[in-house]
Parts: C-alpha cells; structure tokens; sequence
C-alpha cells in the first residue's frame, strides 16, 4: 500500500468510526446514569461533526490529488454461507457518497450548535442530542454503504431516530400518534428495501453494490442485469425510495413528522432524511438505465409528488407544513431528474437545496417574531398577495380545490387505511400470540395477563392506540 493510500484509508475509517464513538460515548454515559451537562453535550456532538467534516474534506483532497474516484474501505465478511450468502461490512467513497457525506456533517453540526441553545432546558435534552447523534451515524453509514446490508442498517438507524424524534414530546398525544403514522410507512419502506436485496443476493450471490451496477466508477457504471431483474430490483428500490422521501403515494406522513423539535425537522424533513429516497435511486442509477419503463415509472412518480405537494402547500397555514411541501416539491422535481437519466444536476440540486432549507427551517421561528413585530407597528395584518389564477376560477371550483389541499390529497386516509391499520392488526395479532405462548410456557392455569403493574401502559399511549384503532 502506498503512502498516499494508507492516508486515504486512514482519513476513511475516521469518518466511519467518529459518529460511531460519539453514539457510544453519549449512550455510555446515559447508560451509567450521570447524563452529561448541556455544554459538555454540545461541544462534543459539535466537536464530533466537525472532526468528521475535516476528516470527509481530507479524504476529498487526497481524491483529487490522486485522481482516484473509487476508494473502498472493506472490513471482512461476517456471515459467509457458502454457495448461499455471505453478508460483508464495505464503505466506498466515490462522487456521490463524499459530497453526501460532507452535506451531512456539515448541516447535523451547524444545526447542531443551533439546538443546543433552542433545546436549553428542555426536560429531553438528553435524550434529544442521543438520538441526533444515532441519526448522524445511520447517514454516515447509508451513505458511504458499499453493500445492500450496510445499507440497510443505516438505513435503519435514520428511520428509528427520526421517528423516535418525532414523537419526542410524549406526554402529548399528537406526537406519539405521528410517531407511529411515521414509523407504519416507515416498515412498509424497509420491508421493500428488504425485499430488494434478498432479490439482489439470488441475483448476484452477494449484496456488493460493485458486482450489480458493473465496473465503473459512478454515475459511468453499467449494469449487465437483463431487463426483467431491473424492473424487480427496481421497482422494490423505488417503494422503498418512495416510503423514505413521503413519494405519492406516501407523502401523508411528511406534515405528521413536523411535530418533533424544530432543529430534527430542519435537518431531517428540509435537508437529509427526506433526500435518502433520491440518493439511493442515484446509486442505483445504472439499474434504471436497464429499464424504460422503470425510468418512465420514477420521471411519472417525481412529477405527480412535485404537482401535489405544491397544491397542497399552498394551502398550509403551518409554516413548518408549508415549508415540508416545498421541500417535498423540490425532491420530486430531483426524483424526475433522475427518472430523465440526469445524474451530476440531480446531486447538485440536493445539496443546493438541503442547504437552503435547512436555513429556512432554522429560521422560520425568528421570521415568525419579526412578521409579529410588524404588524404590531402597522397596526394591521401584511397584505396577502393572491395568484392570477384565483381571479378566473369560479368560487365553487376554489373551495373544493382549497378542501383538496388542506386534506392534502386525501393521503392521510389512504395511508391510514391501507398501510397503517393494517400493520397496527398485524402487530395486535403479533402481540396475542406472543401473550398465549407466554401463558402455555408458564403453565395452563396463569393468568390471561400477567403483566406487573410497573410495566402497564401509560394512559396517555392507550388513549393513542385506541384512536389509532
């Protein structure tokens, strides 16, 4: 190994492991019962970002001196089934993860010191900064993800986190309730990707993202899969893809999630989760070159999410509402670009975007001050500037247009009906049948429920399953 390898390597495994010793560091010490000060907790979670910035902005240097566009960091095989299955740990750094990791670590830290002093004195501090930190990890991870497993757990990381933070005022109703919305698409997402990269292993015998997109580095990789696997892997990708990013058909959760604290909403639903669905359909890129119907799918997918969450955004009053479907608007408007075989304007227009609406989000509650102040001065509310358009639609085609926005499409239904009532019987069922094997295990004459009263539910989490119900 030369020496400009070794440093290369060197500056790769240290934006791999320092989200990971920060996770462990935080989770140790509110393991043991002495949870760390504010400061102590900001400075190291800022400190850790900004480590990894440095480190990230090495690794891009020391690419560019050598011109390599392709480093991979492997840490062995795990799992190995021969003929069968064999699940290794592989990082890559190429010209779509090293820009999606500096994007990363510069919005978690900058907004990150933002949070520390929002969040001051907020009962979950703590716990807040615990679970960031799990998000900064489960991004790291995705995307640096060389396999379809390691995927996977990032991927898994960020979907907990941001659903745990979307619930995080839980003395509330509202917020445990979303959570939960959240966390029902949420499965529906995963168990695709899931799905994708059993496929990918009867495939290819292996997850390795080398091996299913072909040599090459990206986006000048071609895949050799015939055009029937692209379309399944593809069209499983694209679910998953669609659950993450609140796509059509599953946008009805994104308003939801902007119950959690305003610092997870601008770098979660404004900037990095919401742009995971667009990130993996560009890795998958050379996939969807494989099948015109699949890209006609993405291009018709994009449009339709685009189209609906500006009709809807238009009539939030919420400015956080407001500001999701904007965001919304935007990735479909990078999930179509894609779609069109667009690769470098795609990446560029998410990290352009992700910066710019992170600052709106950080912003939006000053704004809000400000517009008070003014009209306290004026003595009048701001004059509201109305679009052409509603001067030639007739009033009665306005209001069930404006009762369209404000059900939002009528989403929410759709996804109550057919994705989140039926995973909620799903896990009902789940938990009858574990009770009854409890109850055979410990003998034929235990009691039905036999659940000690320190571990009941809290009548707060009842009342929200039964109007979940």
């Amino acid at each position: 190994m030369s020496h400009q390898d070794w440093i290369v390597k060197s500056l790769g495994i240290t934006v791999v492991l320092t989200p990971m010793l920060v996770v462990l560091v935080k989770g140790f010490w509110s393991l043991v019962g002495h949870p760390m000060r504010e400061r102590t907790i900001g400075r190291f979670v800022t400190g850790g970002g900004a480590v990894g910035l440095i480190a990230a902005l090495g690794v891009l240097a020391m690419m560019l001196i050598t011109g390599e566009r392709h480093v991979t960091l492997e840490f062995g095989n795990w799992v190995v089934i021969p003929g069968e299955y064999n699940f290794n740990v592989k990082f890559v750094f190429d010209r779509l993860s090293t820009p999606f990791v500096l994007l990363s670590f510069a919005l978690v830290g900058v907004v990150g010191a933002f949070a520390v002093r929002y969040m001051h004195r907020e009962p979950g501090f703590n716990r807040f900064f615990m679970l960031y930190a799990l998000f900064l990890l489960g991004m790291i991870v995705t995307s640096l993800a060389g396999t379809i497993e390691t995927l996977f757990a990032g991927w898994e990381l960020v979907g907990l986190s941001s659903a745990l933070l979307v619930a995080f005022f839980h003395e509330r109703p509202g917020p445990v309730r979303n959570g939960l919305r959240v966390w029902s698409v949420y499965r529906l997402s995963d168990a695709a990707l899931l799905m994708a990269a059993i496929a990918m292993h009867h495939m290819k015998g292996g997850g390795d993202f080398d091996k299913l997109l072909g040599s090459g580095a990206w986006p000048e990789g071609h895949s050799d899969l015939t055009q029937h696997q692209a379309l399944v892997v593809g069209l499983l990708l694209l679910v998953a893809a669609a659950g993450k990013s609140a796509l059509v058909p599953f946008s009805g959760w994104l308003p939801r999630a902007m119950e959690g604290p305003t610092p997870s909403s601008a770098v979660f639903y404004g900037a990095l989760s919401v742009h995971l669905g667009a990130f993996l359909l560009l890795r998958i890129s050379p996939i969807l070159e494989q099948s015109a119907l699949l890209e006609t799918l993405v291009v018709l997918v994009g449009l339709t999410t685009a189209a609906l969450a500006a009709f809807a955004g238009r009539a939030q009053t919420d400015i956080k509402s407001a500001l999701s479907y904007a965001s919304l608007t935007q990735v479909g408007i990078i999930v179509a670009e894609i779609g069109f075989g667009l690769r470098i304007v795609p990446l560029v227009h998410i990290l352009g975007h992700g910066c710019l609406r992170t600052l709106q989000f950080v912003r939006a509650p000053s704004l809000l001050h400000d517009y008070r102040i003014m009209e306290n001065a004026m003595g009048a509310r701001l004059p509201r500037l109305s679009a052409a358009w509603e001067k030639v639609v007739p009033p009665r085609a306005s209001v069930m247009f404006y009762r369209a926005a404000m059900e939002r499409g009528y989403l929410d239904n759709m996804l109550s009906d057919y994705v989140v009532e039926p995973t909620l019987k799903i896990l009902r069922v789940c938990d009858r049948l574990e009770r009854a094997w409890l109850r055979l295990l410990a003998g034929h004459n235990a009691p039905p429920t036999a659940v000690p009263p320190a571990e009941k539910a809290e009548p707060a989490t009842t009342t929200v399953l039964e109007d979940l119900a």
